[in-house]
């Protein structure tokens, strides 16, 4: 079905803690209940796709049912929980008369087929694209440019609201071509962006982000720029490239306003999680951990301060501690879910990269101690990374030592500028062989 609502199969298995029972890799027993209607924002933390306390804005209705429906997915999402998602998301697919996406759950087993349903969904629909046809014909005669736009506008919302993703696109694009001012074409982008990130169509969501860029170049205010920005920064955290999206979060954390996305407390976990596999430990502290917008949330978020400053005090026994608390936030987060073993290791190889650069060599027992993890643990996770060429260390077994190789930066810029030397004479003399010729 064209389109229906689907996600790719992945397989994501966590990493394997030998020292489950003993380290603070432990996922903790207690999840708080969430709280998502569709009818006001998510009011509570939780361990379910981190929906957190928004007291600015709403969150777009269909992000959260599309949030529900990952859920309902998931096979470490308890089953009294997938039995109210799925009352929650029957609800609101009768409230808006989704008939495609009802269709879709009842092929693959989600929902059971009630043929009434179907009947009642599709004989609304068809009420409602008369009233609409007849509102935008009515002003085709009677009425003005603007209200022809809003009558239009008003048929593509219906479309969106009802999940036809084709349609809506179509009738997205007519709309544009009744709208002239660039801040009005620029919020048709961001119903654009809303689709693509409920379907998860990251081709549509790439292709919208450039056309926001080009509309800008026309003119456009700095409040739908900066909405842009997050907006951009949600597609690269999701794309794996949580570089970029470190530097887009950072430059919205004065500016935010892009509740239909998440709330607040939401936007400042992406922060924080993509900040600290991206920024260096000067870069961390300074747009981090002294950042005043972040102290003022991070509180609220469970194990989310903990998880920051122990990292950076080198509290590494707490930082770990905070880190199992954070973990299946992670992993049913519906952005985050598919990198969840990417982000679990490079999380790693900061932490011990930072341990190991205090030290020239360092025991195996010492630095275990320092973890609250075993020695065969600690031996198990360097000894993997090393092979991987992600830490500068070497383990000599027999004497239970650490002994760091750091890479000299600077040896290593004069190499490379010796070798493009080279190869730049190279190029001259072949050059030189032609010219003689």
């Amino acid at each position: 079905m064209a389109n229906s609502l689907t996600y790719p199969v992945r397989t994501i298995n966590e990493p394997d803690f030998t020292e489950a029972k003993q380290s603070v890799f432990l996922l903790p027993k207690q999840r708080t209940q969430t709280c998502l209607h569709r009818d006001r924002p998510p009011c509570s933390v939780n361990l379910y796709g981190a929906a957190m306390e928004s007291q600015e804005g709403t969150q777009q209705p269909h992000l959260v049912l599309a949030n529900k429906l990952f859920l309902l997915r998931q096979p470490d999402v308890q089953d009294i929980e997938k039995v109210r998602f799925k009352e929650e998301v029957l609800a609101s697919i009768k409230a808006d008369n989704m008939l495609s996406l009802y269709e879709t759950l009842v092929e693959e087993s989600m929902l059971e087929r009630d043929q009434g349903v179907l009947d009642s969904m599709s004989a609304n629909i068809d009420q409602e694209l008369k009233k609409l046809d007849d509102k935008i014909a009515d002003a085709e005669e009677n009425l003005g440019e603007s209200e022809v736009r809003e009558a239009h506008l008003a048929k593509s919302l219906f479309f969106i609201r009802i999940g036809d993703k084709e349609k809506a696109l179509e009738q997205l694009k007519l709309t544009e071509t009744k709208t002239v001012a660039v801040g009005q074409k620029m919020d048709l982008v961001f119903y654009t962006l809303q689709l693509g990130f409920f379907y998860m169509d990251f081709y549509l969501i790439s292709k919208s982000i450039d056309k926001a860029k080009n509309l800008f170049e026309e003119g456009g205010d700095w409040e739908r720029k900066n909405r842009l920005k997050v907006y951009e920064g949600l597609y690269c955290m999701s794309t794996r490239n949580f570089k970029r999206a470190t530097d887009f979060f950072l430059d919205s954390i004065s500016t935010f306003t892009t509740y239909e996305l998440f709330p607040y407390d939401t936007f400042i976990f992406y922060t924080v999680l993509t900040s600290i596999i991206s920024l260096d430990r000067v870069s961390l502290k300074q747009k981090v951990v002294d950042a005043p917008e972040i102290l003022t949330v991070i509180g609220k978020v469970p194990y989310l301060s903990e998880f920051l400053n122990s990292l950076y005090d080198c509290q590494y026994k707490s930082f770990f501690s905070a880190f199992a608390g954070l973990t299946e936030q992670i992993k049913l987060d519906r952005y985050l879910h598919p990198h969840f073993r990417y982000y679990m290791r490079e999380v790693r190889i900061v932490v011990y990269s930072q341990f190991l650069e205090s030290y020239k060599s360092v025991t195996i027992e010492a630095m275990a101690k320092a973890f609250g993890v075993s020695v065969d643990f600690i031996d198990m996770e360097l000894s993997r990374f090393i092979a991987a060429g992600k830490l500068h260390c070497k383990i000599d077994k027999v004497a239970g030592v650490l002994e760091t190789n750091r890479p000299d930066a600077k040896n290593a810029l004069y190499q490379a500028t010796i070798k493009q030397g080279d190869f730049l004479l190279n190029r001259i003399q072949k050059l030189s062989r032609v010219i003689d010729l």
